[in-house]
């Protein structure tokens, strides 16, 4: 039996941000539109102040098409990935009569297939507990993608800067990536790309923090939720093929840009403390420079951008004695009047 045929109001909210990828950004859309087919819910697009006409080219396209369940806003800045798509949720959620009961956030170069989000939302039915689930994530070549992870530590941030495969072998259960697994399943998180997120929890943990630009915002956001009680669960059935790093420009970096640092930083001191953060940044410049002296013995080039921990020294020894930014966490607005939220159960593992 379909999960959503006892479930007959649930309410599905697709997101999809955009930032200078209108074209892409409206394939998007239709992906969604036709995996959307037989869910009660709309399509919310926000253009991150591209400023490029892409605002302009997608509502367009929109009116031309006849898509009445879309809807284009712009943003009016770029606040980076949380900002964009707290805007698109705060939109979707202004109206009580058609508020939604969860929320799905794909990304601008993700296509689900036709059943993608129906799986989703199956599965979150089926599992009142589960506060976050993820789909399988493959790509144009249909290798799938490593888009299931267990949470940063100080052992995973020396094992994934050494890459060396005794020392990984003895911290396998702290690596950070994790290969997607057989089966539906917990894991600790689950990539942004294609997110389904239950209403109920984002009203008692909030939303995306806004002191994240880019990267690790949805790493605080499930560690958040896991927290409060609620399962982040991986959804095999649910397959999404991805493009990656369209909009981010992270495959072409020539070096690695101060957000991804200064997201790495916020990330582990509010979460653990400064101290945590720094021994972070030391076993991961000591792994690193491992790994360097290893490939200069073997004749090889790291992979990674140039001068990544020159660059990791210096951001981190400044940030160090500087304040933490305080988190920046929109709060969704009150519960329509005579609605309780549920309360989570116990995270359970299940096959």
């Amino acid at each position: 039996m379909n999960a959503a045929a006892s479930f007959p109001s649930a309410r599905v909210l697709t997101i999809v941000l955009n930032y200078r990828t209108a074209e892409m950004t409206l394939r998007a859309v239709a992906a969604a539109r036709k995996a959307m087919q037989g869910i009660d819910g709309a399509i919310i697009v926000v253009d991150n102040d591209s400023q490029d006409g892409s605002f302009e080219q997608m509502n367009a396209h929109v009116t031309a098409e006849g898509w009445a369940d879309v809807t284009v806003l712009a943003a009016g800045r770029n606040g980076g990935f949380g900002a964009g798509n707290n805007f698109g949720i705060l939109a979707g959620l202004a109206d009580p009569e058609s508020a939604p009961d969860f929320i799905y956030v794909l990304n601008s170069d993700a296509f689900p297939e036709p059943d993608a989000i129906q799986s989703l939302l199956d599965h979150m039915l089926a599992h009142p507990q589960t506060g976050f689930a993820g789909s399988l994530i493959y790509g144009e070549d249909g290798v799938e993608h490593m888009t299931t992870f267990r949470f940063p530590s100080l052992a995973g941030e020396l094992e994934g800067a050494m890459r060396f495969g005794p020392v990984s072998r003895l911290l396998r259960n702290h690596q950070v990536p994790m290969p997607p697994p057989k089966h539906s399943q917990p894991v600790d998180w689950v990539a942004g790309a294609s997110l389904m997120m239950r209403v109920p929890m984002l009203r008692d943990i909030g939303l995306f923090d806004e002191a994240y630009f880019l990267y690790f915002e949805e790493t605080d956001l499930c560690l958040r939720g896991q927290r409060a009680g609620y399962s982040i669960d991986f959804v095999r059935e649910s397959r999404v093929m991805h493009i990656g790093s369209v909009s981010t420009g992270m495959g072409d970096w020539a070096r690695t840009p101060r957000y991804w640092f200064q997201s790495r930083w916020y990330y582990h001191v509010k979460n653990h403390g400064r101290l945590h953060a720094l021994c972070a940044s030391v076993l991961h410049l000591i792994g690193g420079g491992f790994h360097r002296l290893r490939c200069v013995l073997r004749g090889r080039r790291s992979v990674d951008p140039p001068m990544f921990l020159r660059d990791l020294i210096r951001h981190d020894a400044a940030a160090l004695f500087r304040p933490l930014s305080a988190p920046q966490i929109p709060q969704l607005p009150d519960v329509p009047q005579g609605a309780t939220p549920p309360v989570p159960e116990p995270a359970r593992r299940y096959r």
